[in-house]
């Protein structure tokens, strides 16, 4: 997905869609819906509105596919609970995930040829991998205990 088919999204999804969130944002309705037509060529969203509208609506696609339309990954940081219940519900996240990994893995190779859609395959289900490894050394490190810096 693409930032402007994710900004069309986020909107179209939102509760109330439109009309709710464009008096949030500083727009009529009908601007806001031009700006989340993705093949408009009047009203484009600029970046203070796609921040404006993911802080709104907590949804996060268009961060999400700016991040992968140039080979990056996100993992959201500074809010994972800490225990050892969490640290078990990453790892099982994470084996779940490899498993998706293997999984694409073996569809590449079983015809004994790697096609560019199937490296792409591999791709996204190692880049879906990566969130989950983020969020359990984000928990671990909640649990670490914190030495005194000695002098």
């Amino acid at each position: 997905m693409n930032h402007l088919d994710a900004f069309h999204a986020t909107v179209h999804t939102a509760p109330g869609g439109c009309d709710s969130l464009a008096p949030r944002m500083g727009m009529s309705a009908a601007i806001l819906r031009n700006k989340a037509c993705p093949t408009n060529t009047t009203n484009k969203p600029t970046l203070d509105d796609a921040d404006r509208l993911m802080g709104i609506t907590g949804d996060f696609r268009i961060l999400e596919a700016l991040a992968a339309n140039h080979g990056f990954t996100l993992a959201r940081i500074g809010d994972e609970p800490s225990s050892d219940m969490a640290v078990l519900e990453h790892v099982t996240s994470i084996w779940q995930r490899l498993g998706d990994v293997a999984g694409e893995v073996h569809k590449t190779l079983e015809d004994g040829r790697v096609e560019p859609h199937e490296v792409e395959a591999v791709r996204a289900s190692v880049f879906r991998a990566f969130p989950a490894m983020m969020r359990l050394i984000e928990c671990l490190d909640g649990m670490a205990e914190k030495r005194p810096v000695s002098k």
